[in-house]
Parts: structure tokens; sequence; C-alpha cells
């Protein structure tokens, strides 16, 4: 494992010699750009280790991207080899079908002490929640990014993260099963506490996301990766290019429907995946992750 390696993957070619802020952000930034948010493998007869070399060869080597537990211990890696002070923490993904959060943890992510502030890292979240800079952990304050306004609310030690939503244009409507849910104007995204986690903590969430037959993981296939100025994501057969604040605090989304002869090459050109299998895409539920 190499971190200059790592680094021309990202195409980060700036300064990583002082532990800062902007060198961070920066660092994250090329990261969300460059690494999607899937869980393909699942949907083409590999299994995803959580062992960090095996993710280091994924995602640097293979060009692939991960979800939360490979994107964020890759992330924690680069960070601590580069100065940073980082503790991995482990959060319960908020499920607005039921209005509810699950009983066990279910997503890592990353907390950095820099100049006695703490930060939130999560580079491993995807699709229209994902952060695209540290958030600073203090409750009850907007934090506006270019995705949307995200803030953290914290009670008696339980920190939720929430995005306000912007108002959505969607032109093709009728060529999808899109929807946005009107009046929803603040989404929660998921809550977590400060103690900190072992990444062995972890292995019981991994295998089960890949393998529990009502996981969001089996029943939808999904490769998202953060643009200059939105999001594209392939779900199932559904590709989604969204543009943030395209006018009026308001997102475009563009939607349209792949034939099978098409998803390998989408995969390539959107996204610069290719797969070492076939793979199977799959949309069996109805959860909107937008």
């Amino acid at each position: 494992m190499d971190i200059k390696e790592y680094l021309a993957r990202i195409s980060y070619r700036g300064s990583h010699n002082k532990p800062d802020l902007s060198t961070m952000s920066d660092i994250f930034q090329h990261h969300i750009q460059a690494v999607p948010f899937e869980n393909l493998s699942i949907h083409s007869g590999e299994k995803i280790e959580l062992d960090l070399e095996a993710t280091y060869n994924k995602i640097v080597r293979k060009k692939r991207g991960g979800w939360c537990m490979e994107n964020n211990y890759l992330l924690s890696w680069v960070l601590k080899t580069l100065g940073y002070d980082v503790t991995l923490l482990a959060a319960k993904v908020y499920v607005p079908e039921y209005d509810a959060y699950p009983e066990e943890i279910d997503h890592l992510l990353l907390k950095v002490v820099l100049d006695g502030k703490s930060y939130i890292v999560d580079g491993g979240f995807g699709m229209a929640y994902q952060m695209w800079q540290p958030m600073e952990l203090i409750s009850g304050r907007d934090q506006p990014q270019t995705p949307g306004v995200f803030r953290f609310q914290e009670e008696s030690g339980i920190w939720y993260l929430e995005k306000v939503k912007r108002k959505q244009l969607v032109p093709n409507q009728s060529a999808s099963s899109f929807h946005n849910v009107e009046g929803e104007v603040c989404r929660r995204i998921y809550l977590f506490t400060l103690q900190p986690r072992d990444i062995e903590e972890f292995r019981g969430c991994n295998a089960h996301l890949q393998t529990a037959p009502d996981s969001l993981f089996v029943t939808k296939s999904i490769c998202s990766l953060q643009t200059a100025d939105g999001i594209r994501a392939l779900v199932g057969w559904k590709l989604t290019e969204m543009k943030y604040n395209y006018r009026d605090n308001m997102d475009l989304v563009e939607v349209r429907i792949l034939p099978d002869e098409e998803i390998e090459k989408t995969l390539k050109e959107k996204f610069n995946v290719t797969l070492d299998n076939k793979f199977v895409p799959v949309n069996r539920s109805r959860l909107s992750l937008f």
C-alpha cells in the first residue's frame, strides 16, 4: 500500500505535507468524485471483504468503488498515514419506509480531531445524501454545501445527521418510477454516538448487509458518483443524473431506463468501473435513494 498510488488514483496533485483542514477537505473532495459508492460486488458474484489490503487493491488498483466499510476504512488509513487523528465511529442509517433506525449498527464513519475541533468525515454514504466536505461536529448549526444544507443535532449523547432538501425538477417523470416525497423538507440520514469503534465490530454488519434477503444492498444494485456539480447514479437499470441548484434552489433530475446491453458501457463511461465478472442489475426495493 502506497499513499502516492492512492493520491494518483483520486487525481490529487496538491500538497499533502501538512495535515490541515484545507488538505483534508481537498483530498476528501477528490475521493468522492473519483471513487464510486457501489455494491456491485454483491451482484457480480464477489464477496466484500473487510480487509484493508483487499479494499486498497479493489479501489486503488482495480479502480473500483465500495460501500461505507470500504471507502471510509480506506480513508481512515489515508488520513492516518498523512498524520491526522482519526477515530472510527458507527452509525445507524434512517429508513424512511419505516420512519425508524435499525437495531444494529450498519454504517462506518470517521471522526477527525484537528486543532482542537472535531470533524465528521464520511466518504461512504453516496447518492444524494453524500456530504461534500468534512463537517464540524457541532449541534444545531447549518453547514451549507453544494448538495444542500447539512446539520447535526445532538440529544443526550446521540448525534443525528440531517439534510435540508431542495425542490426537484424532473423533466421526464413519466419515463421512470422516480418520486420525490413532496413536503419532505428535511431528511434524516443517520444517528451515531462518539464511542470509538474497532473495525472488528463491523464484521457482523458487513456480512449481514450483503446476504440478508431484505438488505437494501441485496435488493438494489447501486453505483453512484459525485460530479463537479451534482451526482450520477445507476440503481438497477435506472440511470439518474442530478445537477444541484440548477435554478431557484431547485435540483435538476434526469432519469433514463437502460436496456441490458447498455449497462456495462454505462458503468465504464459514467463511473469508470469495469467488472471482472458478469453483473446482474437488481432493483426490487421501492425505497427512493433521492
